[in-house]
């Protein structure tokens, strides 16, 4: 099923970009604790962490209320940069995939979606979540007794120590997280606009932030639950270290030992604060560049 035609011009690339990158750093500095408590609960082997407020009295109790935005400095700049680049990407993927007279099929949409999370995963996310992890999975009240003292001492660290390779410790998993996540949001959002409010790309029309914030909520539901067991992998890579030994030998090896461990149902630990960040960070990602990019809609749909 194609999308609404219009031959009416596109936004740039560039712009949506923008308001995507604007939309990372409102999620980012909201939804930091749930980031924080969903690794320390993809991490926890020993059981020590019972659920998402027992885990977050803990943090606090022991390591202080600041720890809950431990890693915030990575955490921000990594949604800023991967938002403007999964924004603009899709952009870019969809113009080239779009038909003559402007048209979008659902395929296409698709296609797009995919290559954008593809993309956004080996530039930016994957480096960035290394050393998120390693700052999250750090137990202590100062900076003294920690191996890694911030991102930037971190990020030199990891490549003293493990080489430019470490920095993409988990790259298969991230890319198939990543790639699913965004070929699910960017075919769902579009269709719950057209479906809920008859919004259309291009078409002028002004989305309030609550309608915004409706689809991109809702729309940001199903890439968590297909992509859980890339998710766990991926953490559980990303945080080993040289130091500490090498249990996984990859991917694969994840996948196998994790469920033949500890159960088929570890591969959706950590589900629960994904689902209580996601979809509201999508919702608060969606409101702030809906606003801006239904602006720029409107000033080309008078020309």
């Amino acid at each position: 099923m194609a999308e609404h035609k219009s031959k009416k011009p596109q936004l740039s690339p560039f712009l949506k970009g923008f308001a995507g990158s604007l939309g990372g750093v409102a999620e980012a500095c909201l939804l930091q604790p749930i980031d924080v408590i969903k690794t320390r609960i993809q991490l926890d082997k020993g059981g020590k962490y019972k659920g998402i407020v027992q885990t977050g009295q803990t943090i606090i109790k022991e390591e202080g209320m600041r720890s809950l935005w431990k890693g915030l400095t990575p955490f921000a700049t990594h949604l800023t940069l991967k938002y403007a680049l999964r924004m603009g990407s899709n952009s870019l993927y969809q113009n080239l995939l779009r038909s003559k007279d402007g048209s979008l099929t659902t395929g296409a949409r698709m296609g797009a979606g995919l290559m954008a999370g593809v993309t956004e995963a080996l530039v930016i996310v994957t480096p960035f979540e290394v050393v998120k992890i390693r700052l999250q999975q750090q137990r202590g009240l100062t900076k003294d007794a920690m191996k890694y003292k911030g991102p930037v001492h971190g990020a030199f660290t990891i490549l003293r120590e493990e080489g430019i390779l470490g920095l993409w410790s988990g790259a298969a998993p991230t890319v198939l997280r990543n790639g699913t996540n965004q070929m699910c949001l960017f075919i769902a959002k579009p269709t719950l606009d057209s479906v809920l409010w008859a919004k259309h790309d291009g078409d002028g029309k002004q989305l309030s932030p609550v309608q915004s914030m409706t689809s991109g909520f809702l729309a940001a539901f199903v890439g968590p639950c297909a992509t859980g067991p890339f998710d766990v992998a991926k953490t559980r890579m990303m945080a080993q270290t040289k130091e500490g030994g090498f249990k996984y030998k990859g991917f694969f090896d994840v996948l196998i030992k994790i469920p033949k461990e500890e159960g088929i149902l570890a591969y959706w630990k950590g589900l629960l604060p994904r689902l209580l960040r996601i979809p509201p960070g999508q919702a608060i990602v969606w409101a702030v560049s809906d606003q801006i990019t239904g602006y720029f809609e409107r000033q080309l749909s008078t020309k």
